[in-house]
């Protein structure tokens, strides 16, 4: 059997292709008389499955597009883990396309693809790495979609979920203070990222509240793999040799750091404390097992799902929906490389 076309149901409702187009795609532009006509002559021809149909009847697709990227790490995997679990608790479908330079492409094919398949909202699971959301949050303002942002600087108008990174790296910039410790280093993360900007700043208001002034010394930047935290101890003890204890922004930097300390003769933890960020599962067993800081990241996932869900009935009702952001807070988890005294 020949497959029905659009012309064909334009043809079969007396209307333009155009008008079919715009009810396919939730338009608003549409009589209400015109809308049921189109939808109804959709089923009679078949030409959507019966659950297309009902979902245009209801004005929705039950479908949530997820832009992604780095989904073979340990953390955007976990997210989209807490999206996927979410999104079918909720009875949504998802549609996942990928940004593999999430540095330089800001995204406007991948959006525009997205709304081309009358997804019902999208959740843009991509950190914020120098001006990538720029462009961004200003176009979702000028669609229909609801789009919730996850990992990025809060900005007016826009709807998120992420970890509180700045509380992260207080935690573990308080918790090496605790200890003793006061000449206390930092591998940060990429500047670049939101994320790393954000833990960096914890640790350097945490010792100034300490009355300790950061010093650039103290410093070193790494890209978020093992070997950048390695050569990061390296450059800290070359610039502060009675280093006694380091806040790497990752534990893949950490357990750099924890290798550069066994070849320096450094013993971990009785000459330099160590703490790292995500709580990996590996990070249990590192040598010595690895104090961190634990962010649920499926938790951020499934928040952003319920704030999308919480949007699009509220549309539905033609109710106001207030611009909300939402945090998980971060857990210091204690182990051998930073021990409670």
């Amino acid at each position: 059997m020949e497959k029905l076309t659009i012309k064909q149901v334009a043809e079969a409702a007396g209307v333009s292709v155009m008008t079919v187009s715009r009810v396919l795609n939730n338009r608003p532009d549409v009589s209400t008389a015109t809308r049921k006509r189109i939808q109804q002559i959709i089923e009679e021809l078949g030409y959507a499955p019966n659950a297309m149909a009902s979902s245009l009847r209801q004005g929705r697709s039950n479908t949530i597009g997820v832009v992604a990227t780095g989904i073979e790490y340990f953390g955007p995997s976990r997210t989209i883990v807490g999206i996927e679990q979410e999104a079918e608790d909720l009875g949504y479908s998802l549609l996942l396309d990928l940004l593999h330079h999430p540095e330089s492409d800001h995204g406007e094919d991948v959006l525009e693809s997205m709304l081309s398949r009358q997804v019902d909202g999208i959740v843009w699971a991509v950190p914020e790495i120098g001006s990538n959301r720029e462009w961004l949050c200003q176009k979702v303002r000028g669609i229909p979609t609801p789009v919730i942002f996850l990992s990025m600087q809060p900005r007016e108008g826009s709807m998120m979920s992420a970890v509180d990174n700045y509380a992260g790296g207080r935690l573990a910039t308080e918790h090496l203070l605790s200890q003793g410790n006061r000449q206390l280093g930092i591998i940060a993360g990429p500047m670049t990222w939101w994320e790393a900007q954000q833990r960096a700043q914890g640790w350097r208001e945490t010792l100034q509240d300490a009355g300790i002034e950061p010093q650039e010394a103290l410093w070193a930047e790494g890209d978020w793999t093992a070997a950048s935290g390695e050569a990061g101890l390296f450059r800290l003890l070359d610039q502060w040799p009675t280093l006694d204890a380091v806040f790497a922004s990752n534990d893949q930097m950490a357990l750099g750091a924890l290798q550069a300390a066994r070849k320096v003769g450094r013993r971990v933890p009785d000459d330099l404390a160590v703490v790292g960020f995500d709580d990996i599962p590996e990070s249990a067993y590192f040598f010595p097992p690895l104090t961190t800081i634990r962010q649920d990241l499926a938790q951020v996932g499934k928040q952003a799902i319920l704030l999308l869900d919480r949007v699009l009935e509220a549309r539905r009702n033609e109710e106001e929906v207030e611009p909300e952001v939402l945090w998980v807070t971060p857990k210091l988890i204690v182990r051998e490389s930073s021990p409670l005294r």
